[in-house]
C-alpha cells in the first residue's frame, strides 16, 4: 500500500458519518430488502445478474443469528416474488459460527433448503482465515446433500491450490477472489503481482477441474487473463461467470457484459452499512479515495 494510500485509510474513522454514507450509497443498496429489489430489477434490466449480501457478520447472540437466517428466507421469497435473477451470498459468522459450528451449519441447511425450494443457489462467503477450515467443511457437507451451495476460495491465501484439490468430485461451485481480510504473511501472499499469479493459477485449475468459476474481481489485468483463460479452455458461456460490487467499476462491467460473458454483481443491504462500508474503504484504498473526492468537492 502506498503512503498516500495508508495516510487516507488511517484518517477514514475522523470522516463525517454523512460523507461515507453518500459515498456509500453507491455500494449499498440500502437498508431495506425492498431497496435491494429495487436495485436488482434495475441491474437485471442492464444485463447483469446479482447476488443478495444481507450486511452483518461476526455474531455472538443466537437470536441475532437466527433473526439473520429468517430475512435471508424472506429475501429468498421475495426473490422469487419479484422473479429476478438473483441468489444469495451469506457470511458463516453472521449466522453463528462463532457461536457455534453445529449450530451455524444447522442455519446455513435452512437456508440453502429453501433456497432449492425455488430452484436458486447460495453462496458461501469466505471470511478470515480463522473460519477457512470449518466454512469449507459445511460447504462440502451442503454440497453434498443439496447441489445448490457454491464456496469461495482467495488468491492471497498459499492454502488455496492444495483447497481446489479437496472440491466436490462433480458439482462444485468456487468463487474466486483475492481476498480481503488482513493475514499474516506464513500464511497469505503479500506482494500485489504475486497475488495476481496465484489468483491465475487458482483459476486455471478451477477450470480444468471442471469447476463452475465465479470471478469476483475489478482488476482489469485479471479480467484480461480471465477472458484469456476461457478461451484457452473452450469454456461454454453457462460454465462461468464474472462478478463484480456494486457501484465499482460500472464500465468495465458493461465491457465484460458487452463482451458476451455473464456478470453478476454483489449487492449488500441492510442497517450494518456503516461498518461494512468503513471495512471496504479501509481494504480498498481506491474506493476510498472517492471519499476523499467528494470531501473536497463538498459533496
Amino acid at each position: 500500500m502506498s503512503a498516500f494510500n495508508r495516510v487516507l485509510v488511517t484518517g477514514l474513522p475522523l470522516v463525517p458519518k454523512p460523507i461515507v454514507r453518500r459515498v456509500a450509497s453507491r455500494y449499498v443498496a440500502g437498508e431495506t430488502l425492498a431497496d435491494a429489489i429495487r436495485v436488482i430489477q434495475d441491474l437485471n434490466g442492464k444485463g447483469a445478474m446479482a447476488t443478495l449480501d444481507v450486511l452483518g457478520e461476526e455474531v455472538s447472540e443466537r437470536g441475532r443469528a437466527t433473526a439473520a437466517v429468517e430475512e435471508y428466507l424472506r429475501a429468498l421469497e421475495a426473490i422469487d416474488q419479484a422473479k429476478i435473477d438473483s441468489n444469495v451470498s451469506i457470511k458463516p459468522t453472521m449466522l453463528g459460527l462463532k457461536i457455534d459450528e453445529g449450530f451455524c451449519h444447522e442455519n446455513i441447511a435452512r437456508i440453502v433448503e429453501k433456497a432449492k425450494g425455488y430452484g436458486n443457489f447460495v453462496r458461501i462467503d469466505m471470511e478470515d482465515s480463522t473460519t477457512t477450515d470449518a466454512t469449507l467443511r459445511i460447504y462440502r457437507d451442503l454440497q453434498g446433500r443439496y447441489g445448490n451451495v457454491g464456496c469461495v476460495l482467495q488468491a492471497y491465501m498459499r492454502r488455496t491450490l492444495s483447497d481446489i484439490e479437496g472440491l466436490p468430485d462433480s458439482g462444485a461451485n468456487a468463487r474466486i477472489c483475492k481476498g480481503i481480510y488482513v493475514e499474516p504473511r506464513r500464511i497469505a501472499w503479500k506482494g500485489f503481482d504475486t497475488v495476481r499469479a496465484n489468483y491465475v493459477q487458482a483459476l486455471d485449475k478451477l477450470i480444468a477441474r471442471g469447476v463452475y468459476v465465479g470471478i469476483a474481481t475489478h482488476d482489469e489485468y485479471l479480467a484480461c487473463a480471465a477472458t484469456a483463460l476461457v478461451d484457452k479452455h473452450g469454456l461454454k458461456r453457462d460454465r462461468y461467470e464474472f462478478q463484480m460490487l456494486l457501484g465499482v467499476d460500472q464500465e468495465l462491467r458493461g465491457i465484460l457484459l458487452e463482451g458476451g460473458h455473464r456478470l453478476r454483481v454483489y449487492v449488500p443491504y441492510g442497517r450494518d452499512w456503516y461498518p461494512y462500508s468503513i471495512r471496504r474503504l479501509r481494504e480498498n484504498p481506491e474506493v476510498a479515495r472517492h471519499v476523499l473526492k467528494a470531501l473536497l468537492a463538498g459533496k
